[in-house]
């Protein structure tokens, strides 16, 4: 380990100039009243991108308002330990996707994610399989109100009260009904009743009211494979261990593989469905590039051979997936980005305070009969509505990287932040910002909270049910909004140990805070891009498979410590700034083959 820090620290000094420079040309950065408080005018520039560089993403040379902006080269990505360089990578993409679609990309008036080089991804059938539709320019036909965290079964995630997360699967039920468990002699049995001490110690009754003896869950799930490509998908770790969900009499309860009831985190739930304030529901959608989806095809077909059991990172990969594709009368307008996928959360245009700070798009979303306010059904019908996009997670591909990086984008109206530290260009540091922001919030009323209780779920789809008002209650809750924030805003907070890339937590949050300024402060007066922030980004040293987060300073996971967005981790972030409490991105995404984006496996190839 000694030695890769050597290397690492080395490489940090000869890329010094690229990343660490001040802005040339005396260009400033404009803090406004709705991004002051996450973006610190006094914070210092250890992560900027210089004005001749940023002139370069533009196709046309130099910033226009809302201009085109060329992909990042991943096949030449510079593969270093260098946080910058994929802060500036993930910079750039984001500014590329959300760019105008040029006549390469088909045009139309859209933006490039919204162009025929973009392929949606369907919500899982009741197979759990998924189907990639061409793009239609102007409009998402795929729209989702289940937060989008998932764990690396696929299953929906659980924040405990430990502070760790873990997977939930539904009990199966019985022939009246009911959760069944298996006894002691490997029975299934309904379960009528359960009595817990306050030492979470349970006793399951069936039907007859008599103690089902040794009673544990099935967890089917542990019970079967993960779905493989060639390489197996790891065990998942204790840290994201799968628990049963049995509903009894109206209240769910979890359960462990010992048959013992475990708490989650007041006010957290599963399959948790989110609302803003002005009562929009939080619609999320997947997409990914065409580099994407020819290489998903080629890889189940057949069409790219040796079989790939990892995503494309050198010009060789990206030859095979050209030529395939070719082959099939496909050519890419970027082939360079290599493989992109987007997961976006959207809200109603109408819900925002003004929508000309929204990148917006048309959808079709289901219509609720809300005559109880407690259980919404959908009535069959859809409307089309004009969609304000809230989030956005930007992942892909990079030359040493098939583990992926994964960054987030949030608006700057989204939420409070959490308190954080940073460092400033005078004065005693670290700086702590403490708690708040500036409102109005589309998710939030105030800063205090309480914060991040989940009201309802999808769990039943596709009806919306509210959630029990307490662990002991059955009464639930009404279907509305409940107020979010970001606890560990650009992934830090100010009291847990950062990955072994930077010096303090503080810093870690000052290079994120840092390419935020240097990158909204080049952007043309009245780009819509610019109110849109990246809350931090992660990868791993040298393109491992992701370790254990980090333990006294051992792991590979590196870049943003605790990565989330408030839009689609709402409820899995954790209060706790203690850096084990929650983890990042590959708490879940757990490796460096195909398996660690969540869609490929279960995904049908296009032909």
């Amino acid at each position: 380990m000694r030695g890769l820090f050597q290397d690492v620290n080395r490489a940090s000094l000869l890329l010094k100039g690229v990343c660490g420079g001040l802005l040339a040309g005396g260009a400033t950065v404009a803090i406004t009243s709705a991004n002051a408080q996450l973006l610190p005018a006094d914070a210092q520039a250890t992560c900027t991108v210089t004005a001749p560089v940023f002139s370069g993403w533009f196709a046309s040379g130099s910033p226009t308002p809302n201009g085109v902006v060329n992909p990042a080269n991943s096949v030449t990505f510079i593969n270093t330990a260098n946080n910058c360089i994929f802060y500036r990578w993930s910079e750039q993409m984001f500014l590329w996707a959300m760019s105008p679609a040029p006549p390469s990309y088909g045009g139309g008036g859209g933006r490039i994610f919204d162009s025929p080089a973009f392929y949606d991804v369907s919500p899982p059938d009741a197979g759990g399989e998924r189907t990639l539709i061409p793009h239609t320019p102007g409009f998402l036909h795929i729209m989702g109100v289940r937060a989008a965290q998932v764990g690396p079964h696929g299953l929906p995630l659980v924040l405990l009260a430990s502070g760790k997360l873990a997977e939930v699967e539904e009990a199966p039920t019985g022939p009246t009904g009911r959760p069944e468990l298996l006894n002691s002699a490997g029975r299934a049995v309904e379960v009528d009743k359960v009595v817990v001490s306050p030492a979470l110690k349970a006793t399951f009754l069936d039907t007859a009211g008599k103690p089902i003896a040794a009673a544990k869950p099935q967890i089917r799930t542990l019970m079967r494979p993960l779905a493989l490509t060639a390489a197996a998908r790891p065990v998942p770790p204790a840290d994201s261990a799968v628990l049963e969900k049995l509903t009894i009499q109206g209240k769910p309860i979890l359960v462990n593989s010992l048959g013992q009831v475990v708490k989650p985190e007041q006010g957290q739930a599963d399959g948790a469905v989110l609302m803003s304030e002005k009562g929009s529901l939080i619609y999320y959608a997947i997409t990914v590039n065409d580099v994407y989806a020819y290489f998903l095809t080629g890889t189940m077909d057949g069409g790219i051979t040796p079989k790939p059991t990892q995503f494309p990172t050198t010009a060789g990969n990206l030859s095979k997936i050209t030529t395939f594709a070719s082959a099939h009368g496909k050519t890419f307008p970027d082939p360079d980005a290599l493989a992109i996928e987007l997961k976006t959360s959207w809200v109603e245009a109408s819900s925002v305070p003004d929508v000309s700070k929204y990148i917006t798009m048309m959808a079709s979303i289901p219509v609720y009969d809300k005559s109880d306010p407690k259980h919404w059904k959908p009535t069959g019908a859809n409307t089309t509505v004009l969609l304000a996009m809230v989030g956005a997670h930007v992942v892909g591909s990079v030359n040493g990287h098939p583990e992926l990086v994964w960054a987030t984008f949030e608006h700057f109206g989204n939420v409070p932040n959490g308190a954080y530290q940073y460092n400033g260009t005078s004065g005693t540091n670290p700086k702590t910002v403490p708690q708040g922001g500036t409102s109005p919030w589309l998710f939030a009323k105030n800063t205090t909270g309480p914060f991040n209780t989940a009201l309802m779920n999808f769990d039943t789809p596709p009806d919306i049910v509210g959630n029990p008002i307490s662990s002991s209650s059955t009464t639930l809750h009404d279907i509305g909004p409940s107020d979010t924030i970001e606890w560990k805003i650009f992934g830090g907070g100010f009291d847990f140990k950062p990955n072994p890339l930077d010096a303090s937590t503080a810093a870690s949050n000052t290079e994120v805070i840092s390419v935020n300024k240097s990158v909204i402060g080049q952007l043309s007066a009245g780009d819509i891009r610019a109110n849109y922030f990246m809350a931090g980004a992660t990868w791993t040293i040298g393109g491992a498979a992701p370790s254990t987060p980090f333990k006294s300073g051992v792991g590979d996971e590196v870049g943003t410590s605790q990565l989330t967005n408030s839009t689609m981790e709402t409820y899995q972030q954790g209060s706790d700034h203690n850096w084990f409490a929650q983890g990042n991105c590959f708490l879940c995404h757990r490796n460096n083959t195909t398996g660690v984006s969540h869609i490929f496996d279960v995904t049908k190839p296009l032909f």
